[in-house]
């Protein structure tokens, strides 16, 4: 095919066809693009005639790209974020007019202590935007980058797509907060004796405290899980329970009162908390300016 031949190419199609890929799934691609199932269904259709290619083969209760599919989308992910940077290159953003929707990924622990300041910020400089805050701990951050629920997350990352790019923010500390009046320092021994509570987005009561106490040949004992941070505080009050955070998280739940912080009886490196984004939106003007505000709000001083 040369170039003239382009001129007969509905590139709307090709914007459905990597979401199918995505998605494995007509109705949920459909819901992505904001179109009907028949619509996405017909397009699909037009796709196979295209291609020549079947391209999506319905097995039990999924969709699974045939091997020329899976060659197309590999191809085809680099050509489209072209294209869209090439677009977004020529746009403007004005922030004071702006209406735009930005959707965003954090973890709890961030949407908790960091993202009520950038909030702030944003209302000042953009009152006119929306932002759709989705949880996305480690596990999810990848999955909500590749399918494009989210064009920039921040937390601690790993697993990223080949497409994602990152920028580390600032290195966090672990802290031990607990409401209890004792003089001094916890020992490592206090600190395995005493009951534990932990926030755990999954329910998972294993963690990097667990693995370190283990190397040693320790224990700890937790008796209370909780989803999310935001009732951390309260639940610590007038217990002799103790929590292992992050210290930007510490400081301010600490704030609220009736809490002291202590450094966690424990060796550990700092853990990096990064912010993340589609390769696709690297120079989009308007996902920089929210990078450019994230990055002024959750980001260490020293980095």
């Amino acid at each position: 095919m040369n170039r003239s031949d382009l001129r007969g190419v509905d590139f709307k199609l090709l914007v459905v066809f990597e979401t199918l890929m995505q998605e494995r799934s007509v109705s949920r691609a459909a819901e992505r693009l904001f179109l009907g199932q028949p619509a996405t269904s017909a397009s699909l259709a037009r796709l196979r005639d295209v291609f020549g290619d079947p391209l999506l083969v319905r097995t039990g209760r999924q969709m699974v790209p045939t091997a020329r599919a899976q060659q197309i989308y590999e191809q085809l992910q680099p050509a489209l974020d072209a294209i869209s940077n090439v677009l977004s290159r020529t746009s403007d953003f004005d922030p004071a007019t702006s209406e735009a929707v930005f959707r965003v990924g954090f973890s709890d622990d961030i949407e908790f202590a960091l993202l009520p300041a950038l909030l702030k910020r944003l209302r000042t400089e953009a009152p006119g935007i929306v932002l759709v805050v989705r949880r996305a701990d480690f596990h999810l951050m990848p999955q909500l980058l590749n399918t494009g629920e989210v064009t920039v997350a921040a937390g601690y990352a790993r697993d990223l797509p080949a497409n994602a790019k990152q920028k580390i923010l600032r290195h966090s500390r672990a802290k031990v907060l607990r409401a209890d009046s004792s003089p001094g320092a916890l020992t490592l021994a206090d600190y395995c004796e005493r009951p534990h509570a932990l926030v755990s987005f999954d329910g998972d009561l294993n963690g990097y405290v667990d693995e370190l106490l283990a190397e040693k040949g320790l224990k700890r004992r937790i008796v209370l899980a909780v989803p999310q941070f935001n009732s951390l505080a309260s639940l610590l009050r007038d217990t002799d329970m103790v929590a292992t955070v992050p210290d930007y998280a510490a400081d301010v739940l600490a704030a609220q009162g009736g809490l002291r912080v202590d450094e966690m009886p424990l060796e550990r490196a700092p853990s990096p908390l990064s912010m993340v984004w589609q390769s696709v939106y690297d120079n989009d003007p308007a996902e920089r300016w929210l990078r450019s505000r994230i990055q002024m709000m959750f980001a260490d001083d020293n980095e």
